[in-house]
């Protein structure tokens, strides 16, 4: 073999051992260290432990030296208290969350960071790693939702979070026309197989925000949120209902959410769906950039309902979990 051929074959080694080991590094996930501080619903009135239908069981602020961590959107939470979520810069993070003994939200451990594939497995770069939302499906897959590149991507179940390469996942052609930072915030499995997408900032020419139930068939509907508020995610309830959270910003209002309650039964496609409002939080009460919204079974078998807020890697804003329990009607 000529010396430049054994060049060759060496580096051809180095870059198989490499993608093997990034391969690896993506499906173990890194162990990221976090800080955890409680935080109240009111920081000036700890007494305060309502909101609407919510009551507050506690809340986090996480914090880390980690420069992937941040910019969490979507979120799932398992029953056993298993939690996922992705970035804006193309990682899933995932965790295990810590409850007391009166089911109070008092840490988050076992933190890991992984970066989520392209199609050949190849980590995310540039406008392609925006993720928005993820939801989990049924048989374990996961699907995520990307902006700037607008799609949808579905993933094999890994350690916790969406692993291996994605498949491209059917998504409507009207999506094209949204804004670069205005697309898929919002995907819920729903039970009979569809698939509900929701976009923040593409709106009908009724004003309502586009919304798509994804099948065999594609069918749209729009989503007429409180004026000024966008919708940024969405859950299912148990008994097949919606969750859906709106995010409001402005540099002279600041930021608020509310929570709105969407009936399965009406869920059709051409329907303009308006939910009823579940919780306004708003300052003085703890609030932030709420992306992601997700519900799990207490042990009661009460509802429990966990916001994530994205602080867009920037050091004026924070990432908040914050977990309540969601009143009966």
């Amino acid at each position: 073999m000529t010396g430049r051929r054994s060049l060759t074959a060496a580096l051809a080694a180095v870059c198989v051992a490499g993608t093997l080991a990034l391969a690896a590094g993506a499906a173990l996930g890194a162990s990221v260290p976090l800080s955890v501080r409680g935080v109240a619903l009111d920081a000036a009135d700890e007494s305060v432990n309502r909101v609407g239908r919510l009551r507050y069981l506690g809340g986090l602020e996480l914090r880390s030296e980690a420069d992937a961590f941040g910019g969490l959107s979507g979120l799932s939470v398992t029953a056993d208290g298993r939690l996922a979520a992705v970035t804006d810069r193309g990682h899933r993070f995932t965790a295990r969350i810590v409850r007391d003994d009166a089911g109070r939200l008092v840490d988050l451990v076992e933190a890991s960071l992984a970066p989520l594939g392209d199609t050949q497995g190849r980590p995310l770069a540039g406008h392609w790693r925006d993720a928005e939302a993820l939801e989990r499906l049924p048989g374990g897959d996961w699907l995520v939702s990307f902006e700037r590149n607008h799609r949808v991507w579905r993933y094999a179940a890994g350690s916790g979070g969406p692993d291996g390469p994605a498949r491209p996942f059917p998504t409507p052609d009207a999506l094209a026309r949204a804004p670069l930072n205005g697309g898929l915030e919002a995907l819920a499995p729903l039970p009979d197989g569809r698939v509900l997408m929701l976009a923040e900032d593409l709106t009908r020419a009724d004003g309502t925000h586009a919304g798509w139930l994804v099948g065999d068939e594609t069918r749209p509907f729009g989503y007429r949120p409180a004026p000024d508020f966008k919708p940024t995610d969405v859950a299912l309830l148990p008994d097949g209902d919606l969750l859906v959270l709106t995010r409001f910003f402005s540099l002279i209002g600041g930021v608020k959410a509310r929570l709105e309650h969407v009936p399965a039964d009406t869920l059709a496609a051409g329907a303009v769906l308006r939910g009823t409002l579940v919780a306004h939080i708003a300052p003085p009460l703890t609030v932030d950039n709420f992306e992601g919204v997700a519900v799990a079974r207490g042990a009661d078998g009460g509802t429990l309902v966990y916001l994530l807020s994205d602080d867009n890697f920037n050091a004026f804003q924070r990432t908040l979990l914050l977990l309540f329990r969601l009143d009966e009607e």
